[in-house]
């Protein structure tokens, strides 16, 4: 007589990972402990891992870890004429921009650059009948929590404000929705290299930095007041992964000569973002 156990079904796929998932991890470590134990099996595809990592991950980053700082924003002066915002949008080849009066500090609305055709089909329409208002967020709002406040307010841009009120930088919702799928590229991206290594703000200790993991180490050098040898790996991020021996996960943490370096994009294969911090030298691991 045949075996009765051989002729029942193997468990779906949403049943293995239930199974798994029904030993109630106690924190989020032993849960991401148990989802890269479902990757390793095949359950997850590195993708899917890397996403449900930027989304827990996003409780712990705040606006001003991931926001253009206030020096890179592209603003329109509330003063300048037709002739000179037109040519200025379409260099810069955004949708849409802050406009500022009197100093970046007074950011007095939002302009759409599908609203700048107005200027040419409308008689005495100005550049402030085209503003929409701003939306402002605290520095330190962590992201989750700004991605739901994207979605009721309908909004695509927030200026971000330090504690006293002054703006301290521009994020928008591609930039936290880039942590959770990674690096969204459209057909004006350039690939600047002046955007790998961009200054956020000062930590603890220091200066804190948002790199590209492929910024080639001659640049990160320069950029940092570094020595890593550019013989031994071609990019900041290669310089992690030597270090440890393998490739880092997301949110792991290490310290390299006098950098504090926080992995805080990337995925199962390799690093997409590193956050550094300057250590005092006195801090510094010997």
């Amino acid at each position: 007589m045949p075996d009765p156990s051989s002729s029942k079904t193997k468990p779906t796929l949403l049943e293995r990972m239930s199974a798994m998932l029904l030993r109630a991890p106690d924190d989020r470590d032993q849960l991401l402990q148990l989802l890269r134990q479902s990757q390793e099996r095949d359950l997850l595809d590195s993708e899917a891992m890397s996403m449900i990592e930027g989304v827990l991950q996003m409780t712990e980053v705040c606006a001003r870890d991931i926001m253009v700082p206030r020096s890179q924003i592209d603003a329109i002066d509330i003063t300048w004429s037709a002739a000179e915002v037109v040519p200025f949008a379409i260099r810069t080849a955004h949708s849409r921009f802050p406009v500022v009066e009197d100093g970046r500090d007074n950011v007095v609305g939002i302009l759409h650059a599908k609203d700048l055709l107005r200027l040419y089909a409308e008689k005495d329409v100005s550049i402030r009948d085209l503003l929409r208002p701003a939306h402002f967020v605290p520095e330190t709002l962590r992201l989750n929590t700004l991605l739901r406040d994207f979605r009721l307010s309908r909004k695509h841009l927030a200026i971000v404000v330090d504690e006293y009120g002054g703006v301290a930088g521009l994020i928008t919702i591609e930039n936290v929705l880039e942590q959770i799928v990674g690096e969204i590229e459209d057909e004006f991206d350039q690939g600047d290299d002046s955007d790998n290594i961009v200054q956020i703000d000062d930590g603890l200790n220091g200066p804190r930095f948002r790199v590209n993991a492929l910024t080639g180490v001659a640049q990160f050098n320069q950029a940092l007041g570094t020595r890593f040898d550019d013989d031994a790996f071609d990019t900041a991020g290669g310089m992690v992964t030597e270090r440890l021996g393998r490739v880092p996960q997301r949110g792991e943490r290490i310290e390299i000569d006098r950098l504090a370096i926080e992995v805080i994009r990337g995925d199962a294969r390799s690093i997409h973002s590193l956050l550094i911090e300057l250590l005092p030298d006195d801090q510094a691991p010997r």
